[in-house]
């Protein structure tokens, strides 16, 4: 017997350590990323809708009680200009940015009216996309390339998600 539980220490070992690795794992305090968390609290009163490219962070920012969408380039920390995007007749809802951050994707409230628009950070246009099916878009999400747009709509009371390719 002896000679049997001597043979079976290393696998009961790896066993015993594996889950305590696992239950170790499960009690990691997840830290936010100080200096860019920093910059965020000085530029904004709050912040909402995150959205992340590779270098960009997208976010709905709170200024003097006036939501605008900013785009961050993480590596300099500072907000980039997005002339013609913000306007001051207009509630923006959801964002999402294109890996590269050339594409941002955006729905906002203006005049009674929900738009779905596309932004071309290099041209600085907006582009006003139109639902085949008519609904009310409510969340956008932008694939990495910018070319796949996934739109979270209402239709008839119901939640609906639209694919749109889009142009290149």
């Amino acid at each position: 017997m002896k000679d049997g539980l001597l043979r079976d220490l290393p696998s009961w070992l790896a066993t015993l350590l594996i889950c305590f690795g696992l239950v170790a794992c499960g009690r990691e305090t997840l830290r936010p990323l100080q200096g860019i968390n920093r910059s965020l609290l000085q530029s904004a009163s709050s912040r909402r809708q995150p959205a992340l490219g590779k270098r960009w962070l997208a976010t709905l920012a709170n200024h003097q009680g006036k939501e605008r969408i900013e785009l961050i380039d993480l590596r300099s920390r500072r907000p980039v200009l997005l002339p013609g995007l913000n306007r001051p007749d207009a509630q923006p809802i959801s964002v999402s940015v294109s890996a590269n951050g050339e594409r941002l994707a955006l729905v906002r409230q203006r005049d009674d009216q929900t738009e779905l628009l596309i932004y071309h950070r290099s041209m600085g246009t907006v582009h006003r996309l139109e639902l085949s099916a008519k609904g009310i878009p409510r969340h956008v999400i932008l694939d990495g390339k910018g070319r796949l747009l996934a739109v979270q709509v209402s239709r008839d009371g119901r939640w609906d998600v639209d694919l749109i390719r889009l142009p290149s």
